[in-house]
């Protein structure tokens, strides 16, 4: 019986990439932590590569890939400056990670995304929007980003107004977008997140 897995939106990217006539090789940016994506992936048959910033949460993904006998091919390194080549990669997403760095740094990885993705392939990336309980608590160090604490550590998180990452993508074909607002029970209480995801063609 196949893991369910929690990134529940890399399900649909899952399905659009199914259906594309393309090789089946796929990259994770952001690909740390304990349940890593890039196993959904190949469980469906990809090669998998990822990058990861964190070498704690990249040590923890390539235990997880181990255990499940899987080479995730998941490797220290930046999104903002990518070591792969021009069109290399059939599929790339950033699932829950692109915001945590200034929209500045933010462009510049989107633009790293679109430079190894082959023509026609497909970009999964989501982003925090401003309807985001935590959007405006901690320093403010420019529009919508602040220094806010994650797991003890100060790391600058970005929040999005509905269109305005449209503009990352105007010379591709956006295929789905979604603004979801979600409520759940974190560590007793009831908090509101907002994200918006966006999955998006390479045009020839």
């Amino acid at each position: 019986m196949k893991e369910i897995f929690k990134q529940i939106p890399l399900y649909r990217f899952l399905k659009f990439c199914n259906e594309e006539n393309m090789d089946k090789v796929v990259l994770d940016c952001g690909a740390g932590g304990d349940c890593p994506p890039l196993s959904l992936f190949s469980e469906y048959g990809y090669s998998t590569y990822g990058i990861e910033f964190s070498d704690e949460q990249m040590k923890k993904a390539n235990v997880y890939g181990k255990i499940k006998n899987q080479k995730l091919n998941i490797i220290k390194g930046d999104m903002r400056k990518l070591d792969f080549e021009d069109d290399s990669m059939s599929y790339v997403y950033s699932y829950n990670s692109v915001f945590h760095m200034t929209k500045a740094d933010v462009l510049k990885s989107i633009n790293e995304m679109k430079r190894v993705l082959k023509p026609n392939g497909l970009l999964f990336v989501n982003f925090l929007t401003t309807k985001d309980f935590r959007c405006g608590e901690g320093p403010c160090v420019g529009e919508n980003e602040y220094e806010q604490m994650d797991d003890d550590i100060p790391v600058i998180h970005s929040y999005f107004e509905e269109q305005e990452a449209d503009r990352f993508f105007q010379d591709m074909k956006i295929l789905y977008k979604e603004d979801r607002v979600l409520e759940r029970i974190y560590e007793g209480e009831r908090i509101r997140q907002g994200f918006i995801d966006y999955i998006v063609k390479k045009m020839d």
